[in-house]
């Protein structure tokens, strides 16, 4: 291959002057702490009001803001949280670092999403939240899933690591009702490095999602009267700064990673073995934080070799997740009765897909239509030689 087929992509994270001038500003300012600055709370302002929710609460990472809020949801020893079996493990191991049982359900071969039905069969007395995952920026059926929520009782957190500035039906993450967990960590679709927020629907919630954020301290004690347990997950003012200058180019991002999809993925589905990702028409802004795709029937070493070979020849590439179960991890604290082999049987989709599942960073979608041929056949000519 020589080098004009090596296909160019842009390098990820992306900055100009915007983040350059909020860190001044956040510098200049004086008060680099969330409980003294302007950065964090103007950040989380702006993040709501994107996302149609009522409150947002900005936190170190996703891990915590997944972990805050099944905390403030009630989750803890004797309780179940149930979790897709394909999904990255943080979802799983902020319940079980709370105590909690992380129940793993099978996902839709085609979406990847959690499956609704078998969320339903999973549910017991135990059950204190359900977590969907909306994964690589496609939102699972909320639909089903909020119908189920209501004839349970229990509540949906959805991990939208994957998510900013997805839509379903319509609606944005923050207008369905239900908490919403976000990422900002390095590879996210908006980031500072690290950093997270969680989306509350209700005042009552959010406040106390503030004071364990912030070691159970209300923001203007001056006594140390900490007033429930909580820990320091308290975003800092340069990174919100960052953030809000990520949120200002993030649409105009979706829509060029939109665009970039629906010309790869057509591109893909013309090679013979290769089934990108599949789509629901409801989620009417799918935000594309990976290009997926499977090739049905490979072996796990051999799909890790074809990955090795896509980076060789210049594609951001990698091995799709892990099945949660298995992983050690997940095993540590926390897991439910059984075996690895035992929830694979009930979880063929997430097993599959795990071994013959492949992703690429979302910076390929942000590239020209060059980029996008250049892919596909670079995919093509790898999976050939499989």
């Amino acid at each position: 291959m020589n080098a004009r087929q090596v296909p160019e992509f842009p390098q990820w994270p992306q900055y100009d002057d915007a983040e350059r001038d909020g860190l001044i500003r956040a510098l200049e300012q004086g008060q680099w702490w969330r409980m003294g600055g302007d950065e964090v709370n103007s950040f989380e302002l702006e993040f709501a009001e994107h996302h149609g929710a009522e409150h947002a609460l900005a936190v170190t990472n996703g891990t915590h803001a997944l972990e805050l809020a099944l905390q403030c949801m009630g989750v803890g020893p004797g309780t179940e949280v149930i979790v897709p079996a394909f999904t990255f493990i943080s979802s799983s191991q902020a319940a079980q670092r709370l105590g909690a049982v992380a129940v793993p359900v099978d996902v839709h071969p085609d979406t990847y999403c959690i499956d609704a039905a078998e969320v339903a069969a999973a549910v017991t007395t135990r059950t204190r939240v359900i977590m969907p995952v909306h994964m690589a920026g496609l939102m699972a059926d909320m639909d089903e899933l909020a119908k189920l929520s209501a004839d349970t009782g229990v509540p949906l957190l959805q991990d939208a690591a994957h998510a900013h500035g997805a839509r379903w039906q319509g609606k944005r993450v923050g207008e369905l009702g239900s908490v919403a967990a976000f990422s900002f960590q390095n590879g996210k679709l908006m980031t500072a490095g690290e950093g997270g927020a969680v989306l509350f629907p209700d005042t009552e919630m959010y406040e106390t999602a503030f004071l364990r954020h912030s070691c159970g301290r209300p923001r203007d004690d001056r006594r140390y009267h900490h007033q429930i347990a909580g820990s320091n997950l308290r975003l800092n003012e340069f990174s919100a700064s960052v953030l809000r200058a990520q949120l200002r180019r993030l649409d105009d991002q979706i829509a060029l990673r939109d665009e970039r999809w629906t010309l790869l993925s057509r591109l893909l589905g013309a090679i013979d073995g290769v089934v990108p990702q599949g789509d629901d028409v409801r989620a009417d802004r799918n935000s594309h934080y990976m290009a997926m795709f499977r090739i049905p029937g490979i072996a796990e070493q051999a799909r890790n070799a074809l990955v090795d070979r896509l980076i060789e020849a210049g594609l951001p590439a990698f091995a799709a997740f892990r099945a949660i179960y298995r992983t050690d991890a997940f095993w540590e604290f926390g897991a439910p009765e059984g075996t690895p082999d035992a929830i694979a049987e009930r979880c063929p989709n997430a097993e599959a897909i795990s071994q013959d599942g492949i992703w690429l960073h979302h910076r390929t979608l942000l590239a020209g239509e060059r980029e996008m041929h250049l892919t596909a056949e670079i995919i093509a000519d790898a999976v050939a030689a499989v």
